[in-house]
């Protein structure tokens, strides 16, 4: 299994970045998807998750009205839509994939992306 995660980069605060995760090796519609961050000196920390049909979404209250995921299971790509970026946005994002029904919990992902680093200038 491999969960390829790209689209971070250098962004001015305000701008937006586009975040992909491309899933290889699992059967991707069966897997409800997350994405986190960690920020230096930070824990991890959920950012917006999906479940397998796309239909249900889940945003920590930092991003909500900022940030969109979405899916496409005809490309196994779960994507993080990102505007308005602020400062304390920087931190690497990683995409993960859960069999398990409650996708806030990052101890219940079984696979996990290596991560793309999205840094928000002042």
């Amino acid at each position: 299994v491999q969960l390829q995660a790209s689209g971070g980069g250098l962004v001015q605060a305000g701008g937006s970045l586009r975040l992909s995760c491309t899933a290889s090796g699992l059967t991707f519609r069966t897997y409800g998807m997350g994405w986190f961050r960690q920020a230096p000196g930070k824990e991890r920390e959920v950012v917006a998750t999906v479940r397998r049909s796309g239909s249900g979404t889940y945003y920590a209250d930092s991003v909500k009205g900022r940030f969109t995921i979405s899916r496409d299971n005809a490309k196994n790509t779960v994507y993080l839509q990102m505007n308005s970026l602020k400062p304390e946005d920087t931190a690497v994002y990683y995409c993960a994939a859960t069999t398990n029904v409650v996708l806030t919990f990052a101890s219940l992902y079984n696979y996990w992306g290596q991560g793309t680093l999205v840094t928000v200038s002042s």
